[in-house]
């Protein structure tokens, strides 16, 4: 992974980043930089949730979906929902992530048994989301999700 990593550092600065950025306020129709980014990693993340069906052996199956929000200046909040397999069981988790002073890079683990990769958070590394197990998947995701605190923290 640390290819990965040097190249998505690179991937975070200069014309890349210009052109990147525009590409997804053209994607989305709109001017708003934050807006285009949270539309991209909500799309991500539905486009990559950790579905029961992909959780082939377990016992406890059950689908995981997030949704990315701004709940205050310099603050992400980061929506949860775990439903089980029949869809009887809905838990619902919060959980703020505060991005002033923290490395903006965020990292992820896509092991090779399991069928999970899981994006950490910046402020101290801990399994903040879990995707159904795609490297380029977590990696785009890894990749919008940091350029959207780089903006949050802007403000």
């Amino acid at each position: 992974m640390a290819e990965e990593s040097a190249e998505h550092r690179a991937e975070l600065s200069g014309g890349a980043q210009e052109n990147y950025l525009a590409e997804l306020k053209r994607r989305y129709g709109t001017q708003d930089e934050r807006r285009a980014l949270l539309a991209h990693v909500n799309r991500l993340l539905d486009t990559y949730a950790m579905r029961a069906g992909y959780q082939v052996g377990q016992a406890q199956r059950q689908d995981l979906l997030y949704r990315i929000s701004v709940s205050a200046p310099g603050e992400l909040l980061v929506r949860e929902e775990s439903r089980a397999e029949r869809g009887t069981q809905l838990a619902v988790r919060n959980q703020r992530v505060p991005v002033f002073g923290v490395d903006p890079f965020v990292r992820y683990d896509c092991p090779a048994s399991g069928p999970s990769c899981v994006l950490r958070n910046p402020l101290d590394g801990s399994p903040l989301l879990t995707i159904v197990r795609d490297h380029a998947g977590a990696a785009e995701l890894a990749k919008a999700f940091s350029f959207l605190i780089r903006n949050v923290q802007k403000s």
